[in-house]
């Protein structure tokens, strides 16, 4: 009994594709909040050695 309910579970795909596109997105949207991050600090240090350099 067991076993035949693990094999209908593992050919049931529906939904399988809306999990992999949440995955995705997911990742997408770390690296972007990453590199933003890291954007905006090395912004930050080159103005403050320009504001640094201009007095």
């Amino acid at each position: 009994m067991f076993l035949a309910l693990f094999r209908k579970f593992s050919a049931d795909e529906s939904g399988a594709t809306a999990i992999e596109y949440g995955l995705i997105a997911s990742l997408v949207a770390s690296a972007v909040i990453t590199g933003a991050g890291k954007l905006g600090t090395n912004m930050n240090n080159t103005f403050t050695n320009l504001a640094a350099k201009m007095k």
